[in-house]
């Protein structure tokens, strides 16, 4: 992992909707450091610092160096909320990392050589059915995104989770379920107005070739 973050914070003890209101208001986000065996602590973010980690993908499938009023603590971003129509965090959860225990992460999936591939090259559409993907694995192993080789699809292929060259000890969360849980993750396929433009042109080509048996078995007569 070649990001680092570090995200200051100090812990609270107003609580309360009318407590996070004012620091709103004041441009903090309340939120909360909690796990690895300790008390969660109520803690105040800096709404633009926030926001300017979050502009980066990395921020949100990466070990966090966490600063609680000086004191450093190694998190990762469990949970935010937006608030609906405004560019604001109304909070934010961070959980403790604990280097002997895995962890389970949201990480995005970044798709690559799709231009190469064959299905497209022939006219193809690629779709993407998942952007993230759920792993399980140690903080030390936790990687930042996974990758989607579509270079080798043909056209109406597919690739699944069970596709992916997951780095050592990282494991899918879906595919430990057992058979049936192995997703489609992209797939290429022929647009839709392509297809029945192809369907129209074989029909019109049916009736061309029934006109000419036609024609051919009246002159016969």
């Amino acid at each position: 992992m070649s990001e680092s973050f570090e995200v200051n914070a100090v812990s609270r003890t107003d609580q309360g909707k009318g407590a996070s209101r004012r620091l709103r208001h004041e441009g903090k986000v309340p939120g909360v450091i909690y796990g690895a065996g300790k008390d969660p602590v109520s803690i105040t973010l800096n709404q633009n610092e926030l926001f300017h980690h979050l502009e980066n993908e990395a921020f949100y499938s990466h070990i966090l160096s966490v600063s609680v009023d000086g004191k450093a603590e190694q998190a990762i971003l469990k949970d935010m909320q937006r608030h609906p129509s405004k560019p604001i965090v109304m909070h934010v959860d961070f959980l403790r990392v604990d280097a002997k225990a895995k962890l389970r992460v949201h990480v995005p999936v970044h798709f690559i050589n799709e231009d190469q591939a064959p299905g497209v090259k022939a006219g193809g559409l690629v779709t993407h059915s998942l952007t993230e993907v759920d792993v399980i694995c140690f903080p030390k192993d936790l990687p930042e995104f996974l990758e989607a080789d579509m270079g080798a699809l043909e056209m109406d292929e597919t690739f699944h989770l069970s596709d992916f060259k997951l780095p050592a000890d990282v494991e899918l969360v879906e595919l430990s379920h057992g058979e049936g849980h192995d997703q489609t993750v992209a797939a290429i396929h022929m647009p839709r107005a392509a297809k029945e433009e192809v369907v129209e042109v074989s029909a019109e080509a049916g009736e061309a070739g029934e006109a000419g048996e036609a024609t051919t078995e009246e002159g016969g007569e």
